[in-house]
């Protein structure tokens, strides 16, 4: 079946990822809503003139309609088709499905994606049923209270002949620990509470901090244009900050990112970043800044500009990760430690080296990412003090001469639900394995 037939699967694909109605990428087109649905179901052909417009409507290459698309596509069918049994055996090209019935080609394609993506929550839920240190401090505190009311009330009862001062200081003891108790006890059962809803439950200052990124998409328009003189409206505007150390995180954030922002200014970074590949050594030669400056820079840029989605994360000197922007195939843990191969901590025990590894989550052999990891001094040196150092590690795809399978690094998102097996860095063993 030639390609040009699944035109317009592709044509829908865009305009909903974009969010447009039928009539309003007609309209942009120039042409009917009903001419456009007929061109979305592959039942008209198009080309020439009608496929500029609509490419020019959609903000995209014509390329990019015409072909490329379906390869996801049909890729994604026969790997769907290789992970059940029974459709394993069938010997229909994935291409002849695809060409005969989009639409359930379609339909099939996001069921496959809807079941890995359940899978990796499932991965995530036990991730924090296991390591979640907010719950298990809750229910210490919780404990520890509750054994503190017992034991005063016990030499309340066994010790009748004490004096009143001593009763009544008892008593108020019991008093204000019944209402601690009361106050833990609402808390856990808020804080479980909103764990039951998808990506709303908020328990720390720097769970509020990235839901507040991630609904910016970690770019900033107004720190680009007015500098650190918008931080306050930035913060202003956020209902996802509800807690003063939250706030106090991304103002702290904020004021970096304008400084990032300054250093780079975001037409010359966008315009120097075809030339350097998304290398951050490179960026950072470029305009005189530091690698981690560069990291960052890059993992703010908005990616509707042609940019590469990326992802990046940084840890501080005891590993624990300060910042987390995910990329999609490559996990990264909410809750608990994270895998001790990733290139991230290898930076820690080489300071100021610079580290660049292509790298792999997926055991399947898709979703590779050139990782480049530094760590860098967070202070400024100084005689009689050891420094501090925070490591960064930016995610980015590989191009075609960075794929040399042989020599990919194969890491995890933490031990407790990595299926490898043989690994040196294992803590514990995991839940989709047999052990160590």
């Amino acid at each position: 079946m030639p390609q040009r037939q699944l035109t317009g699967t592709r044509i829908r694909e865009r305009r909903l990822m974009q969010g447009l109605r039928q009539a309003d990428l007609a309209k942009k087109a120039g042409i009917s809503a009903s001419y456009l649905n007929l061109i979305e179901h592959n039942r008209r052909r198009i080309g020439g003139k009608l496929l500029l417009s609509l490419a020019d409507a959609l903000g995209v290459e014509p390329s990019a309609l015409t072909e490329g698309a379906e390869a996801a596509l049909i890729a994604t069918l026969g790997e769907a088709r290789a992970a059940g049994e029974i459709a394993a055996t069938d010997s229909e090209p994935p291409e002849d499905f695809a060409g005969r019935f989009p639409g359930w080609a379609e339909l099939l394609v996001r069921r496959h994606r809807r079941v890995l993506e359940l899978e990796r929550i499932v991965e995530t839920l036990t991730d924090r049923l296991t390591h979640d240190p907010h719950l298990a401090a809750a229910l210490h505190e919780v404990l520890s209270t509750v054994t503190a009311i017992r034991s005063t009330a016990g030499i309340l009862a066994d010790t009748p002949e004490l004096e009143r001062e001593w009763r009544d200081r008892f008593q108020r003891n019991i008093n204000e620990d019944a209402k601690r108790l009361a106050e833990s006890a609402q808390t856990l059962v808020s804080y479980l509470d909103e764990g039951g809803e998808e990506e709303t439950g908020l328990a720390a200052p720097q769970d509020e901090l990235d839901a507040f990124l991630t609904d910016a998409g970690f770019h900033f328009e107004a720190l680009e244009t007015g500098g650190a003189g918008e931080i306050d409206g930035v913060l202003q505007e956020s209902e996802r900050l509800q807690s003063a150390a939250s706030r106090a995180l991304a103002r702290q954030y904020l004021q970096r990112y304008a400084e990032d922002a300054a250093a780079l200014p975001l037409a010359d970074t966008l315009a120097a970043l075809p030339g350097t590949g998304a290398d951050p050594a490179a960026l950072a030669r470029r305009f005189g800044v530091s690698v981690a400056q560069a990291m960052r820079r890059i993992a703010a840029l908005p990616p509707a500009r042609g940019v590469p989605a990326v992802g990046m994360v940084s840890c501080d000197a005891s590993g624990t990760l300060v910042f987390r922007k995910p990329v999609e195939g490559f996990a990264l843990p909410r809750f608990g430690a994270a895998c001790p191969k990733w290139p991230l901590f290898q930076a820690l025990s080489r300071p100021l080296l610079p580290i660049r590894r292509l790298v792999q989550q997926d055991m399947r052999g898709r979703d590779a990412f050139l990782a480049y990891a530094i760590a860098e001094p967070v202070s400024a040196p100084d005689f009689g003090h050891a420094p501090l150092f925070q490591a960064h590690m930016l995610l980015v795809p590989p191009g075609p001469s960075d794929q040399d399978r042989d020599g990919i690094d194969g890491l995890g998102v933490n031990c407790r639900i990595c299926p490898r097996e043989g690994c040196d860095g294992r803590r514990e063993p995991s839940i989709l394995t047999d052990g160590f």
